[in-house]
């Protein structure tokens, strides 16, 4: 399934075949065939796992205060953006072109993520119609956001193991954000909390019933937003 997120990443599905596929992946493409019937049932296959796996990794940790349970999820989605580049583009893009049963799956997974986030600000997962449309505008700048940023991933050389450069050439920043470049996963993780900080105090402007959580509550204060989060890597 790796390979395969791979391959429909890099190379359109129409111009993929099955035998590409078998090759790639080191299997005989009977094989492929009998567990998937056909290229679409591969292609849905790796969709449907790699929004499963977006999911569990943003709605984890559910025993956590609910203010800290929004941070996770924001880490937790850019986690799995960091480290499953091909199969996040897959999802947010919606795949080969306007396939309406890939663009029903990616619609699902962003439900899924409001409802978490309304969950965790608010404790309940329903939403009136104008609280869900706020939340929907700051879920599809997500998207953006982090499109955008795994997009230049890996751009910066520099002297230390792995291209990566070290703490003298960022400008000696103690949190390792790239002096000037792109941001490291914890100062966009703070960003995206500030945003979203900002859309819940318009949603209360708008909604009453949907409180934004107080400023000193958690990942929503000032001084709380650029706190590391822990419990990935």
């Amino acid at each position: 399934m790796a390979t395969g997120r791979k391959l429909f990443a890099d190379t359109s599905y129409d111009a993929l075949s099955m035998d590409d596929i078998a090759k790639h992946a080191g299997v005989a493409k009977g094989l492929i065939y009998y567990y998937f019937k056909s290229k679409r049932g591969y292609y849905l296959a790796i969709v449907e796992e790699s929004v499963a796996e977006l999911v569990a990794r943003a709605g984890g940790e559910t025993d956590l205060p609910n203010a800290e349970r929004v941070r996770r999820t924001v880490d937790g989605y850019l986690h799995y953006a960091e480290h499953h580049r091909a199969a996040y583009r897959t999802i947010v893009t919606g795949g080969v072109g306007s396939d309406a049963e890939v663009l029903a799956i990616r619609d699902a997974v962003r439900e899924e993520l409001v409802a978490t986030i309304a969950e965790g600000a608010y404790g309940h997962r329903s939403l009136p119609p104008v609280a869900r449309l706020a939340l929907v505008g700051w879920l599809s700048a997500v998207e953006g956001i982090t499109l955008e940023w795994i997009g230049g991933l890996g751009d910066v050389g520099g002297s230390a193991a792995g291209g990566r450069p070290d703490r003298a050439e960022l400008g000696g920043r103690p949190d390792g954000a790239e002096l000037g470049g792109r941001p490291d996963r914890a100062e966009l993780g703070a960003l995206l909390v500030r945003q979203l900080r900002a859309t819940l105090t318009v949603i209360e402007e708008f909604v009453p019933e949907c409180p934004a959580p107080p400023a000193t509550e958690g990942p929503f204060g000032q001084r709380d937003d650029l706190a590391p989060v822990t419990g990935s890597s």
